[in-house]
């Protein structure tokens, strides 16, 4: 899976910020870009689990895999 991020200095304190721009809410930060895209490949992985979890919990409908 392949998804954008957003990477931008943070001129105040240093380093870098980045985002995940299809996972609303999904940021991350470090001191180099290196660091910063590994953190959100973290924060990604992360995010999707959360998600799954949610989807196993829902007993109102059923739950499917698609593949894009």
């Amino acid at each position: 899976m392949k998804l954008k991020i957003v990477l931008r200095e943070d001129k105040v304190d240093g380093g870098y910020n980045v985002s995940c721009l299809t996972l609303p809410g999904c940021h991350s930060q470090g001191e180099t870009i290196e660091e910063a895209v590994e953190n959100i490949k973290d924060a990604i992985t992360g995010y999707l689990e959360v998600l799954d979890e949610r989807a196993k919990k829902i007993k109102d409908g059923k739950v499917m895999e698609v593949s894009v």
